[in-house]
């Protein structure tokens, strides 16, 4: 019986003790829940371990082959070139060792469910109020912000994601760095568009300094504007469904089945109020201004969740 791949999980690394330590503790109970195979994780930057560290850890383990999986909610530039770069220092390293890639987490549903968790306990079941009643709730999601217009773009995804079939007002998107609006910014576009109840939505996996200064910036704003009632929410947190989903991503790079994005699609997967849309088999289909005659291999919209690609 040959042993599986082992499990690699890469951080981002942070100057928050309790951030790191938060990403350590993870780590261990991926590798209790999963005593079948050896995991290790490490840091790109900023804390201890680093990634190298990590790989000789496994390597000295008798590991030879595995995946790594980055704890990423975005792919910025760590994600789609410093975690790349520093594996193939890796190799150089440790002559032997062979590796798969997966991708980093993404506006996956269950991680959307534990936010709209998050959400709920910030609201609270107020004086008068219950906590499904959401018409009134603008949501601020914060991004950590990048100089990657795509990895930026990425959290507009998730905030609209967000925003389907859960009934708020409305979900806006702001960045604590690198990127615009920042946090008072985003908060004062909230207002413009009529927000009266604000939950501001860190988009961050774990405590930290970043995820601080969001906390930090919305309480100055609300001190600052006592007329809106704002809120703040949890980080996501080392949830189940976290765990859940790093084993998705390894599983995923194993099989080497890097799809496209199917995670958020309404012909996969139960997304509040598109439930009907689920394993809906798809018919090529011509727009009313193509002239119909020559595009019966569809052009484009082989979408096939059916019995074709997607076979699950």
């Amino acid at each position: 019986m040959t042993t599986p791949p082992a499990l690699l999980i890469a951080g981002h690394g942070t100057r928050d003790d309790a951030g790191a330590e938060a990403f350590r503790d993870f780590v261990r109970e991926l590798g209790a829940r999963h005593p079948e195979l050896p995991v290790a994780g490490g840091f790109i930057e900023l804390s201890p371990p680093p990634l190298g560290e990590a790989v000789t850890e496994l390597v000295e383990r008798g590991v030879r082959r595995f995946a790594a999986v980055p704890l990423m909610l975005v792919s910025a530039g760590h994600a789609k070139g410093d975690i790349p770069a520093a594996l193939a220092r890796e190799k150089e390293r440790h002559p032997g060792i062979s590796y798969t890639y997966g991708r980093p987490l993404g506006p996956h549903p269950a991680l959307l469910n534990v936010l709209e968790r998050r959400l709920d306990e910030a609201l609270g079941a107020g004086p008068g109020r219950t906590p499904g009643d959401r018409s009134d709730v603008t949501v601020l999601l914060v991004g950590r912000g990048s100089t990657d217009p795509d990895a930026n773009a990425e959290v507009h995804k998730a905030a609209r994601l967000l925003w389907e079939g859960r009934g708020y007002a409305g979900v806006e998107t702001a960045f604590v760095s690198l990127a615009a609006p920042d946090v008072p910014s985003g908060l004062d576009r909230c207002v413009r568009l009529g927000a009266r109840r604000i939950v501001v939505l860190p988009y961050f996996l774990f405590t930290g300094i970043l995820p601080d200064r969001v906390r930090q910036q919305t309480e100055g704003w609300a001190a600052a504007h006592p007329e809106v009632e704002v809120r703040s929410a949890e980080v996501i947190g080392p949830e189940p469904e976290l765990l859940d989903l790093v084993w998705e991503r390894y599983e995923e790079a194993l099989k080497g089945d890097l799809r496209m994005n199917c995670d958020s699609c309404v012909y996969r997967i139960a997304l509040p109020g598109f439930e009907d849309k689920v394993g809906m088999p798809q018919q090529p289909h011509f727009h009313p201004d193509d002239d119909g005659h020559h595009h019966g291999h569809g052009h484009g919209h082989g979408h096939h969740h059916g019995a074709h690609s997607h076979a699950h």
